[in-house]
């Protein structure tokens, strides 16, 4: 029969001491600290603590002792499966790289009905047809995402305002369809939309195609109407139209929203919150303007600086908690992502999370003239006149030289965060992402330097923000697990 060994086995194994794991370390506020490890557990110390761990020196019989243990960040005599435990979670944060790209957008048109002036892509007059994306470009578009070894395919169509091109897309789906008869890929499919030119034509080839519907929705009406113009000063109440109406005749879930953060919007935080909450949206995205396009050239980009999104983001972070902690359940989005790389093994997919970059690698885009991008900001940023992240065209390349092309792989080794300067050390390393397009664009340079790095800065007052929320009150941490495994 088994028995336990005696304790006094256990104090001589504790007596021998410890050796540390790799782990970083940074400074939350005050004497409190946070060290993650190499796949993103954490635990937030004093600076007594952390000096004693660090020195070898701390306590094995203390609470601290058994929850770095717990959590992979010291091997002692009595824990010898802990480096196989720390390889597994880390090759389930890597696994996704091998499928690699899964989403596939397709810019179907140019052409727009709307003239936004935060846009972060250019727009053509709902008139100029010859920026239509052809069905030869679309055929060999196609060719080319079925070369991806994703065993998941996601189709999104994009614009300018994608239903002007309804032909087109439909085109798409039963080309995709039929390959995929062959292929037995999961298939998905996404039409981005602004509702509205929504038809009963768009309608039945959502609900045939089980066909995701997404949207913009900046907040309440004037400030929607403000955000987003258009002939008739109706754009709020097409795009509710417009929901209720996918809603009604394809399902509740079928239809999902953004909002975009202006200048206008950043003493409204709540009345947006509200106003997704009214629109029976079980969520929201608290999202920045980028520095891309028009936002560029109207100046909206430099309305606000990221200290006052981040008074934006907070402000509204908390209402939401408050209202999950009164008994409603509603998630910040960008926050959910986060903390599903915090808290869990598993990586999100959003492209600005990843490390090395999710630029081709989670995403490519295909524009209506051919060429392709890395991303969707690649292609903003080329509208802009820059096109350093083209890196190739459809009817000239093949998937090889596409994906092989110095363009892509340069800043791909440049997007490893784990070896990048000041990232390399940082705490938050195993949770950002590395975004070489955003660096190109403000600092002319993949990696940019991280003290002047908006994107860096942004996304480190995010990460302490939460981390500080939950280890302050249980009750917050509670709610966070339930949004990181959504």
């Amino acid at each position: 029969m088994s028995k336990f060994q005696s304790l006094q086995k256990y104090e001589e194994t504790l007596a021998s001491g410890y050796r540390l794991l790799p782990f970083r370390f940074t400074q939350l506020e005050g004497d409190a600290y946070v060290a993650s490890n190499m796949v993103g557990e954490f635990i937030v110390m004093d600076r007594a603590a952390l000096d004693d761990f660090a020195g070898g020196r701390l306590n094995p019989r203390g609470p601290v002792y058994d929850e770095l243990k717990a959590k992979h960040f010291l091997l002692d005599g009595d824990s010898d499966v802990t480096v196989d435990l720390l390889s597994v979670k880390l090759r389930t944060k890597l696994a996704p790289l091998a499928n690699f790209t899964a989403l596939h957008l397709f810019v179907t048109t140019l052409r727009c009905d709307h003239s936004c002036p935060y846009c972060q892509v250019s727009r053509a007059n709902d008139d100029r047809q010859e920026f239509d994306m052809s069905e030869e470009t679309a055929l060999k578009s196609i060719e080319l995402a079925f070369r991806s070894p994703s065993p998941v395919l996601k189709f999104e169509f994009q614009g300018g305002e994608s239903l002007l091109n309804l032909n087109l897309i439909r085109f798409i789906i039963e080309e995709v369809k039929r390959r995929n008869a062959e292929e037995r890929r999961d298939i998905q499919f996404v039409i981005a939309t602004n509702l509205a030119l929504l038809s009963d034509e768009a309608i039945e080839l959502a609900r045939q195609h089980d066909i995701l519907i997404s949207t913009s929705l900046d907040g309440p009406e004037d400030l929607h109407n403000r955000n987003r113009p258009r002939p008739g000063n109706d754009s709020y109440k097409r795009t509710i139209e417009g929901i209720q109406r996918v809603r009604r005749e394809l399902g509740r879930d079928r239809v999902g929203a953004l909002m975009t953060t202006t200048a206008a919007s950043l003493n409204q935080v709540k009345p947006i919150v509200d106003e997704y909450i009214a629109q029976d949206f079980r969520g929201i995205f608290l999202r920045p303007l980028s520095p891309y396009g028009f936002a560029i050239k109207t100046k909206f980009y430099q309305a606000y600086d990221q200290s006052k999104w981040l008074e934006f983001y907070f402000e509204g972070l908390d209402y939401i908690i408050d209202l999950n902690l009164k008994g409603f359940g509603f998630t910040e989005y960008y926050a959910a992502m986060v903390l599903r790389k915090m808290l869990t093994p598993f990586q999100p997919g959003y492209v600005d999370l990843l490390s090395p970059a999710g630029a081709g690698v989670a995403a490519v885009v295909y524009n209506y003239d051919g060429d392709v991008y890395a991303s969707d900001e690649s292609r903003m940023l080329a509208e802009m006149g820059d096109k350093s992240f083209c890196i190739g065209n459809v009817h000239s390349n093949t998937y090889e030289e596409i994906f092989l092309d110095d363009t892509l792989l340069e800043a791909l080794e440049s997007s490893f965060a784990s070896s990048v300067p000041m990232c390399s050390w940082c705490a938050f390393e195993p949770y950002c992402g590395a975004d070489p397009v955003f660096h190109h664009a403000t600092q002319s340079d993949f990696v940019g330097k991280k003290p002047l790095s908006a994107f860096c800065n942004r996304n480190m007052a995010v990460f302490k923000g939460l981390i500080q929320r939950m280890n302050s009150r249980p009750e917050v941490r509670e709610i966070f697990e339930r949004w990181a495994y959504m």
